[in-house]
This record gives C-alpha cells, structure tokens and sequence, in this order.
C-alpha cells in the first residue's frame, strides 16, 4: 500500500509568486506531498486566485475580526488540524507568529526570507543588502521559532549583485532562486530528510 502523503499548508499575504512554484512542484510530482491549504488574512492577495485555480481549498481571515495575534492564531490552527497539515510553509505571509503558534507547529513552520540570515533581517531584506553595498545576497529558508529571521537555516542560495542592480533587478533574480530552493526545502521535509540539530539543520 503506497504511503499517505503529506498535508501542507500555505499562508500568504500578497501576490503568491512562491505559492505558485510550489503548486507547480507538488503537481509534477517533484514535492511528495498535498498542497491541503492556502490560508490568507488579506481577501484581496492574488495567491487566493492561484490557489483557486489549482483546486485547493482557501480560507480568509481578517485580523481586524480578532483582539489578539493568539487568537487569529488559534483560529488558524483549528483550521489547520482539521485538514491533518504535518507541515506549514509561510510565502509572504506579512505576520508574526504568536509563541503559540511556534509551539503547537514546534520545528514544522518553514519561511523564506530575501536575504542571507543573519544578515538584513526584517521586511526589506533586499532593499537592506542593496543599500548597504553588499557583493552576495540571497534567499534563506529556515525553520520558524519565536524570534525574528532567526530559526536554523535549511537551505540558502547565493545571488551575485551587480554593479548597476536596482531594487527590481535584485528581487526579479531573488524570485529566480526562491523558486527553487523552497520547493527543494519542502522536498526534503517531505522526504523526512531534515533533522535539526541545535542551530544546524542536517539533510539526511
């Protein structure tokens, strides 16, 4: 009998350029998993749409509807549980989570983020990096704990800044390796091939 495979979810916030690569990953077969949710608190994000073009069950939740972050939050994770997701992959998802949150999905919350952590953390990683002259940039993916940009490093891909890179050129080459090298993390999570180990994170 051929093995479950299994549930992921996605949050985002805005346009879903990574929900899209890894819609196409999981439908080719490359990702051995369900793509079960995508999970949005802004009704507007165009990722809804891709999601809705691909089958995948949605839901919308306004934090204005909620007092507190916990309480959006465990409103997400019911949803969650009722769907069995194993593993939850943040793509633009423009929120922190609440140490609740990192608890119950403790080592199962993955994030990409448009730098090479630890450095330019924060929502302008790239427009950071720019400014500050660096010659190497590029995406991390990382486990999610309770601080900012700061769980153990998956995987990270460099990406060479040129001399006449402007904000949109950088990001149009960030978004290049992003699309591959989160769809490769979920892999390898899916595949049982990450196992962590303090701040490292071996593949196996």
């Amino acid at each position: 009998m051929a093995k479950q495979k299994m549930n992921i979810a996605v949050l985002c916030s805005g346009s879903g350029t990574n929900l899209q690569a890894i819609i196409d990953s999981v439908k080719s077969g490359y990702v051995p998993a369900k793509l079960a949710f995508v999970v949005s608190d802004n009704k507007n994000a165009f990722a809804l749409t891709r999601a809705a073009r691909a089958g995948i069950d949605t839901l919308i939740l306004n934090p204005k509807d909620f007092k507190t972050r916990e309480a959006l939050d465990k409103e997400i994770i019911k949803n969650l549980k009722k769907k069995n997701v194993e593993l939850v992959v943040l793509a633009g998802f423009m929120r922190l989570m609440s140490p609740y949150f990192i608890k119950e999905y403790k080592n199962r919350i993955m994030n990409i983020h448009p730098a090479l952590l630890p450095s330019f953390k924060g929502t302008h990683g790239i427009k950071d990096a720019l400014e500050y002259g660096v010659k190497v940039t590029g995406p991390t993916v990382h486990f999610v704990d309770e601080k900012l940009d700061h769980g153990p490093i998956i995987l990270q891909r460099c990406v060479e800044v040129k001399d006449d890179d402007t904000e949109k050129s950088l990001v149009e080459r960030m978004h290049e390796e992003e699309h591959k090298i989160y769809p490769e993390a979920i892999k390898l999570f899916s595949e049982g091939r990450l196992k962590i180990e303090g701040r490292r994170v071996r593949i196996l």
